[in-house]
């Protein structure tokens, strides 16, 4: 799963007709109609908020709208955007302001879907990684090793309190943590266990 990180926005310009994609990070769908709400007031005088949301649930939330545009023409193409992204709990509203040209349904579909490109490509995406957030206590004459592995490994130190010994805390991919776990066993000699918990975080 990938989410954005905050707020970003694109532009699209077809036959005079504006077409303004923003994106937002949501988790719910009060969330998510908040923000539609604020851009009809931010653009008021706009003849079209077309809009699409997907959030993680179970089972997952697809929503879409063309609000009175042509049927299927700004709604799915927008939802589709997201989902070929493979993006979740993310909002992307498509303003449209009408320059006096009608673009067709197959122009309409092309606009939205290229406003919506463009909102996205001015995103940060962050990319969900499944494993687990681990710590231990170690003795500062391991504390060097334990980085080094953890730097070969591609394990993540979240942060380390150096008081009499050092309590470390990592975030460890599902994939590498039967090794990281041997080779902590093999280091200290069996003195020191990891505590862990099942843990998702998001990389850029």
């Amino acid at each position: 799963m990938k989410i954005i990180k905050s707020y970003a926005s694109g532009e699209y310009v077809e036959k005079k007709s504006r077409f303004i994609g923003e994106i937002f990070p949501v988790k719910t769908e009060d969330e998510a109609q908040e923000q539609i709400a604020a851009i009809r007031k931010k653009y008021y005088d706009a003849r079209h908020h077309c809009y699409a949301y997907i959030l993680e649930s179970d089972p997952v939330i697809l929503k879409q709208s063309d609000d009175g545009e042509p049927s299927q023409t700004a709604g799915m193409p927008i939802l589709s955007v997201l989902q070929n992204e493979g993006l979740s709990n993310v909002l992307l509203v498509v303003t449209r302001y009408f320059g006096g040209t009608l673009l067709g349904t197959g122009g309409l579909v092309r606009s939205y879907t290229a406003a919506a490109k463009e909102a996205v490509a001015n995103a940060e995406i962050l990319e969900s990684v499944e494993g687990y957030r681990a710590g231990a206590d170690i003795p500062y004459t391991l504390v060097g090793k334990v980085k080094y592995l953890t730097e070969n490994l591609h394990i993540k130190e979240e942060y380390a309190d150096y008081q009499e010994n050092v309590h470390m805390v990592w975030l460890v991919p599902e994939e590498a943590m039967e090794t990281f776990q041997n080779q902590i066993q093999e280091l200290s000699g069996g003195t020191v266990t990891l505590a862990f918990t099942k843990h998702r975080w998001y990389n850029a």
